[in-house]
């Protein structure tokens, strides 16, 4: 039986045996699809095949009726945004720039792989939101046509209470991190609070303490506290320093 540590290896074998054909014509009885589709199962995920400069997604795993309530056939990038939370639409439209930015290098390269992940609350079949682990593994191929693929694995990840106050950030080439979130993956990145990122975002803005101050309904010492506890965390001399390595992050 395929083990959660060895499960995403399932992928990179979907890859091989899929990719030359371009994702057309996947066998759902085929056991590598039954393997995936059980595992998701288990698992609380449903993953997609995309064409990035195409903007099209080629192949849908069973599941995102269960999880977004949409089904397969009828899924397409653009569900994504309207699903997203309000307060992680920027986060989102960020996410996706720093997406195209990976496609182009991998095309003009002509070889390789990047990785990107993230969590995102998206609204759930059931019309809340939850929060979900969005993991993408973008990768050239010459056949059946030269391309940026893109696979993207969603993982719902309500059941880690570490992730209710805090982002998950990864992006670079390591491969151990393409794997089954657990708590130390998920810990990865980004170390600041959803108040704290909230101010961050807001000081970027050009708004001040007071500022931030009336428009969280907060005092401004305890504004002033969140931004020493940012600094801290981050180990960095300013904010502004700290809003420059978010934005080359691709999350600010």
């Amino acid at each position: 039986m395929t083990t959660d540590s060895q499960y995403y290896d399932l992928f990179l074998k979907f890859f091989d045996a899929y990719a030359p054909v371009g994702f057309k014509g996947i066998d759902p009885a085929d056991s590598l699809m039954v393997d995936l589709e059980n595992i998701m199962e288990r698992n609380n995920q449903f993953f997609y095949i995309g064409d990035l400069p195409k903007m099209e997604i080629i192949f849908v795993s069973k599941r995102s009726a269960q999880m977004m309530g949409i089904k397969p056939e009828e899924l397409h990038p653009n569900h994504f945004l309207e699903a997203s939370h309000p307060d992680d639409l920027n986060k989102t439209s960020l996410g996706r720039v720093k997406l195209f930015k990976m496609a182009h290098k991998v095309t003009i390269e002509k070889k390789g792989y990047s990785l990107m992940s993230s969590n995102f609350r998206m609204r759930n079949a059931e019309g809340k939101y939850s929060n979900f682990l969005y993991q993408l593994y973008v990768f050239y191929s010459k056949l059946p046509y030269e391309s940026a693929f893109l696979i993207k694995i969603h993982t719902n990840i309500d059941w880690c209470r570490k992730m209710k106050y805090g982002y998950h950030y990864y992006s670079g080439n390591d491969l151990s991190y393409f794997r089954f979130p657990d708590d130390d993956l998920l810990m990865t990145g980004i170390p600041f609070t959803n108040r704290e990122f909230e101010i961050i975002s807001l000081i970027a803005t050009g708004l001040h303490s007071k500022e931030i101050a009336e428009k969280l309904f907060i005092s401004p010492e305890t504004v002033n506290t969140h931004r020493r506890n940012i600094l801290k965390k981050s180990d960095k001399a300013t904010i502004s320093d700290v809003i420059y390595d978010l934005i080359e992050q691709g999350v600010l």
